[in-house]
């Protein structure tokens, strides 16, 4: 894990227990990697809940109430499913904050307008979810490595 990342981690940790707010993290693209990013910080038990790794459309829909029919219409790497997954994270946990992945690591899965290396984020609050899409550049490692830096540096812009 890169030192750019621990740093963020810790950022984020610093700003979370200022603020007295607690994370989840739904994610699909980053396999548990931002969970892994904020759990490398001593004392993340104090504003880190849980995370859920939902990569089949079946757990988004099973574990983060996401609706089936949402994924259908939109593709489960949309604005719209990453705002349901941190939506739904939020509801099935004691956070008051959440973050969320869905994207195309790569090498395949390009589809139609989501070329590999598109992802979607989304950041949710107290009724208030914003979402972003962006296209990474690089391999699987690289795609994945910048989802949970932009990841985290979304949640401080989110939460500040």
């Amino acid at each position: 894990m890169s030192n750019e990342i621990i740093e963020l981690a810790s950022k984020v940790g610093e700003a979370l227990q200022a603020k007295r707010l607690v994370l989840v993290t739904a994610e699909s693209c980053t396999g548990g990697g931002v969970s892994q990013a904020i759990t490398e910080i001593a004392g993340s038990t104090g504003w880190f809940d849980c995370g859920f790794v939902t990569y089949s459309n079946n757990s988004k829909t099973e574990l983060l109430d996401v609706p089936a029919a949402l994924i259908a219409q939109f593709g489960s790497v949309s604005e719209e499913v990453a705002a349901a997954m941190a939506e739904g994270a939020l509801s099935n946990s004691v956070a008051d904050v959440a973050l969320s992945t869905t994207g195309i690591a790569g090498p395949t899965g390009a589809v139609p307008g989501k070329p590999v290396g598109t992802v979607c984020f989304g950041w949710s609050r107290g009724g208030t979810s914003m979402t972003e899409r962006l296209v990474f550049q690089g391999d699987r490692h690289a795609v994945r490595e910048q989802t949970v830096i932009h990841a985290l540096r979304g949640l401080l812009r989110f939460i500040e």
